[in-house]
């Protein structure tokens, strides 16, 4: 049996569930298999009100990967909120920057907290290996920009989100954009002084943490490096007889 024939069966089988347990199964399975065929079904399932056939849904299209980036962007449902959520939670996975600008816009307007943080949580993950090398910075001073402002969002779950993203961002720009990261770490700081919530004080205290280990591996792996290389060799036939 081909992939495509396999599909088929799978895709039948999430169609024909008539329950929210044997639905869950099937999604489960049609995702499990990794056959790009399934996307736009899987897609489809996250709007179905079941969440654990969304959670399977979600997990079958990051790993299926960058073939799921643009049937997720076409057929991102405007009107299921629940269902955007959700999508942006597989694109955030995946970490595509086609996704940029539907982060970007979802992660500023959008009316539920949930996609929010869905899109801010996705702005920490995109790999920027995929961006030609001289749009990287621009693209990363853009996202820093959303990043700080999302951070003062009323809901203390969309400003968690955005604080997993600076930690990953402040890592990511710590010798490109040295400026930029000292902002972050500026606005971190303001965060646990000013932030009502406990979990994103405490959330910020760990992004604090991490930033502040990688700042030290960075400064000391280069003398490191140089001490390893300074090694004295003795001179063979350069003693004294």
């Amino acid at each position: 049996m081909n992939n495509s024939d396999l599909a088929q069966i799978l895709i039948r089988a999430v169609e024909e569930a008539d329950s929210s347990e044997r639905l869950v199964d099937a999604v489960q399975e049609l995702a499990a298999a990794h056959i790009e065929e399934s996307v736009p079904t899987l897609i489809a399932a996250l709007g179905y009100n079941n969440p654990g056939a969304a959670v399977a849904a979600v997990d079958g299209l990051i790993a299926i990967g960058e073939a799921a980036v643009s049937p997720l962007l076409e057929l991102i449902d405007d009107y299921n909120y629940g269902a955007r959520a959700w999508a942006l939670r597989a694109l955030a996975g995946i970490g595509d920057v086609r996704a940029l600008d539907t982060l970007f816009e979802a992660a500023k307007t959008d009316f539920s907290l949930s996609v929010r943080r869905a899109a801010a949580r996705g702005l920490g993950t995109l790999r920027w290996h995929q961006l030609p090398p001289e749009k990287v910075e621009s693209v990363q001073t853009q996202v820093l920009e959303a990043l700080l402002l999302i951070s003062q969002d009323p809901e203390w779950v969309v400003r968690y989100a955005a604080v997993t993203s600076l930690e990953t961002l402040a890592i990511a720009i710590a010798v490109t954009l040295p400026d930029g990261a000292s902002r972050i770490t500026n606005q971190l700081q303001q965060m646990l002084d000013t932030d009502v919530d406990l979990g994103v004080r405490t959330r910020v205290k760990f992004a604090q943490e991490k930033i502040q280990q990688q700042q030290h591996q960075e400064v000391f792996a280069p003398k490191r490096k140089l001490q390893e290389t300074d090694v004295e060799v003795p001179h063979r036939g350069g003693g004294r007889r």
